[in-house]
């Protein structure tokens, strides 16, 4: 099943967060491939390309330098600071895909999610967790990282977890299969959502 862009409508705006551990790249390289035309926001990131990555496909890679001109000109829709490293998403490269009445999904941590919300009221925010904290300490252990470095993911991890009661949906991953379905339902109930089709509604009576 995929989703076909419809000339005139806005498209549907998806965020997803989650710490890590949580599964939510799995997740939505499933969405991805079963609806081909929803599209996935490819942010901007200083930090170095890791073996594999292409620019442009996975991040658009910049030098800090071009990436701080980028936000005192007002380019990024949200930006934050992680590990040392920063991350934003393209404001116009956004709203041109919706305006087209395309859907993005954008992957973000809650601090972008937020500020992504006060502009963008009409969002649907979903947060990806683990079955439990026992198995979230599990799947971060199989990362082979030291343990002063699990720790510290683990806190990250927790502090984003109390982010997750104000997000539209909660989506737990203790079957990918499973976690995959819950969010297909979202995304198809989201798109028949009344407020969303007044357009088309509305063309019967004219």
């Amino acid at each position: 099943m995929s989703e076909i862009r419809v000339e005139g409508h806005t498209g549907l705006l998806m965020i997803i967060s989650a710490p890590s551990g949580a599964g939510k790249t799995s997740i939505c390289r499933k969405i991805m491939q079963m609806f081909p035309n929803l599209h996935f926001s490819v942010s901007h990131t200083t930090r170095p390309p890791r073996p594999g990555e292409v620019d442009g496909k996975d991040y658009v890679f910049l030098s800090e330098a071009e990436f701080r001109e980028r936000i005192a000109r007002g380019e990024f829709v949200e930006w934050v600071e992680n590990y040392g490293q920063l991350y934003g998403t393209s404001k116009k490269t956004m709203d041109a895909f919706l305006e087209q009445g395309y859907d993005l999904l954008l992957d973000l941590e809650p601090r972008g999610a937020r500020t992504i919300r006060e502009q963008y009221p009409r969002g649907v925010f979903i947060f990806i967790l683990p079955p439990s904290l026992s198995e979230l300490k599990a799947r971060l252990a199989k990362r082979g990282e030291s343990d002063a470095v699990m720790e510290n993911r683990l806190r990250t991890s927790l502090d984003e977890i109390k982010e997750a009661l104000w997000y539209d949906y909660i989506i737990f991953n203790e079957r990918l299969g499973e976690a995959v379905d819950r969010f297909r339902a979202v995304y198809i109930a989201e798109k028949s959502r009344r407020t969303r089709c007044m357009e088309r509604i509305e063309s019967f009576f004219q």
